[in-house]
């Protein structure tokens, strides 16, 4: 018995012996696959922790463009301004999105009390004391210039944008486009039927606005004819609108505006311009958009032709600044400085027109 016991005991010694040594055996077996699976693994492992890193740093990263909010020394006060009537996209979608991310600022669009609104009446409120900064569609004139003056003060032109001038007829009307000459002599009374540019016999009626009041310009301020009257034919009107209504049922009628303003009218037609009658340039993209398409499609202006220059005729916008040393000036340059950052240069494009940075 004693011997029984006696093997038991041994066998069951090297059978504990054994299996410990097993599990050891695999222990280690285990703890090397795993040592050298980590270190396969660890670029893999890695690597996501990079990319997280890495997309941090992008994220983070300061944005360089500038913005409503990165302009500084923007007035808290309520201000009123006025002026040119082809901004009205401008004060509809730009001033919004500046009131929206400068909520300190409040702006207020004030029309002249006598005469129409535009450029012009803009500039005369601002000269009266009655605007803070003015907008523009056309430069300043020395009478201008000298009033501010004899005021005690200048005014400063800042531009901020760029459109063009187009000028619109009756649908109806069959004729290939215009030169600038012809256009200019047309508002002179010089040419007054629409024979004498290849039309058909058809007198002309042109409209405008009251000079005093003009929103745009045919003749640059360093034209000699820039004072010259306008023909005893010309009926004015008081804005754009009224000028679209009546040329819908004038068969002659003419009228030139902003682009922005026009060119995308269903009950109108723009005329290609050009300084040669070789070289003339549609204000819209081609292809046309016929009466019958719009309003479902609308003609779109043709901005790479103004951006480029090679459209004749165009109209620098402008924050017209009352250099004064106060609010007024304070405003307007601040007002300036917004509209040139990278987002309010984007707001102009978005709005129409054509940025100037």
């Amino acid at each position: 018995m004693d011997n029984t016991n006696q093997k038991r005991a041994i066998i069951n010694s090297e059978i504990a012996l054994f299996l410990r040594g097993l599990i050891i055996g695999k222990v280690l077996t285990l703890i090397v696959i795993g040592g050298l699976l980590w270190w396969l693994l660890k670029p893999n492992l890695s690597s996501p922790n990079t990319v997280d890193s890495s997309n941090q740093s992008i994220k983070s990263a300061p944005n360089n463009s500038s913005t409503f909010q990165t302009v500084a020394n923007v007035p808290t006060d309520s201000f009123n301004y006025g002026g040119s009537t082809a901004w009205a996209s401008i004060r509809q979608l730009v001033d919004t999105q500046i009131q929206s991310d400068r909520p300190e600022l409040q702006l207020r669009y004030v029309d002249p009390i006598n005469g129409s609104p535009g450029s012009s009446s803009g500039i005369r409120m601002l000269l009266d004391g009655q605007l803070d900064f003015a907008q523009s569609s056309r430069p300043l004139t020395d009478e201008e210039q000298a009033i501010a003056k004899e005021r005690g003060f200048t005014l400063e032109q800042r531009q901020v944008g760029k459109d063009g001038i187009a000028v619109v007829v009756n649908p109806s009307l069959n004729v290939a486009g215009l030169t600038v000459d012809q256009l200019q002599k047309i508002y002179l009374g010089q040419i007054t039927n629409w024979n004498q540019v290849g039309g058909p016999n058809l007198p002309i009626t042109p409209f405008s606005q009251q000079p005093k009041d003009a929103d745009t310009v045919i003749f640059p301020s360093n034209s000699d004819l820039k004072n010259q009257a306008l023909g005893s034919n010309v009926q004015y009107v008081y804005s754009t609108t009224e000028a679209v209504r009546q040329l819908s049922k004038t068969p002659g009628g003419v009228y030139y505006a902003s682009a922005r303003s026009v060119v995308p009218q269903c009950s109108v037609k723009a005329l290609p311009l050009g300084g040669t009658f070789s070289q003339l340039i549609s204000p819209y993209r081609q292809p046309t958009v016929s009466p019958e398409q719009c309003p479902r499609q609308r003609n779109q202006l043709n901005t790479r032709a103004i951006k480029n220059g090679s459209y004749p005729i165009t109209a620098n916008l402008s924050v017209i600044i009352k250099q004064n040393k106060g609010r007024e000036q304070q405003i307007g340059d601040a007002y300036a400085k917004l509209l040139l950052t990278d987002q309010g240069q984007k707001a102009i494009e978005q709005a129409g027109f054509v940025g100037v940075r």
